[in-house]
């Protein structure tokens, strides 16, 4: 990504990718851009990898500007979605590679269990910095 979007920018990408997978996978399509008019499941998978790639230093610079005192146990944590968050940019990046994203790989993509971690490990990391604001 070439602005800094933040970890809020980093989840929302994410996520949005995610909602967006889960309905290209129902479509049963057998080739890219057939089948209906809308975005490109390519665009998704490249904005979602991109934010895998800066989901954990976004997480860095928020933690250390809350001044919480869970600083440490956010940092210990972040090394825990950073792996999370590097296994599913793998992924995504796999199914990028391929020459044609049919609906079977991106449900297979969203069944992922290197996905579900990272999906699950950043509102993890999103409710506990929302938490750990100092007053």
């Amino acid at each position: 990504m070439s602005e800094d979007i933040g970890f809020a920018g980093c989840v929302e990408s994410i996520e949005s990718a995610y909602e967006f997978m889960l309905a290209y996978a129902a479509q049963g399509r057998d080739k890219e851009g057939v089948g209906g008019d809308g975005p490109s499941i390519r665009n998704f998978l490249k904005g979602m990898s991109a934010a895998l790639g800066e989901v954990t230093g976004a997480a860095k610079i928020q933690f250390d500007a809350t001044n919480a005192d869970n600083a440490a146990q956010l940092g210990a944590y972040n090394d825990v979605l950073g792996q999370d968050a590097d296994r599913a940019k793998a992924a995504v990046d796999l199914v990028l590679s391929v020459p044609v994203i049919t609906s079977q790989l991106v449900d297979n993509l969203n069944a992922s269990i290197h996905l579900r971690a990272c999906l699950t490990s950043m509102f993890l990391m999103d409710e506990a910095l929302r938490l750990s604001k100092a007053p």
